[in-house]
């Protein structure tokens, strides 16, 4: 006999979008992946930015492996239910969110490496006005 499948609506898996409490839906099925976060591969920031919202294409787009897919099974809490007049406009506003966080991280993680290079490449090179490359001028010529 089949099992019943508890329907939860985009409303409340918003709801559930933290590191202590943290739903991802993933082709229309809600996972509860609080418990996994400290075990992914990937690093549990990869979960949490994705928490709270449908989260079907960053995971294809990972590209998980046949163990991954079956080992989700195991955080299955229920269905979508797509019967809600709000789950799209709630979406849409998650997917807002979720991009203005991935350039905030952006800008937030570039900074430390660039200036770490740009001061290694300083201390490297000191200006020496003897090595600049002498130009011959003709007669009566000025540099502009």
């Amino acid at each position: 006999m089949p099992s019943i499948s508890a329907l939860y609506s985009i409303q409340e898996v918003s709801q559930h979008s933290s590191s202590d409490d943290c739903w991802i839906i993933i082709d229309g099925k809600v996972y509860d992946l609080t418990s996994y976060l400290d075990e992914h591969p990937g690093g549990d920031d990869i979960i949490v930015t994705a928490t709270g919202r449908d989260a079907t294409d960053d995971f294809e787009d990972a590209g998980h492996s046949k163990d991954a897919r079956e080992l989700m099974e195991k955080f299955y809490i229920g269905l979508l239910d797509t019967s809600s007049s709000d789950s799209l406009k709630l979406e849409t506003n998650q997917v807002d969110s979720y991009a203005t966080l991935v350039q905030t991280l952006t800008k937030q993680y570039w900074k430390a490496p660039v200036a770490v290079i740009g001061k290694f490449i300083g201390s490297q090179m000191e200006f020496d006005p003897t090595t600049l490359p002498l130009i011959p001028l003709q007669k009566n010529q000025t540099i502009q």
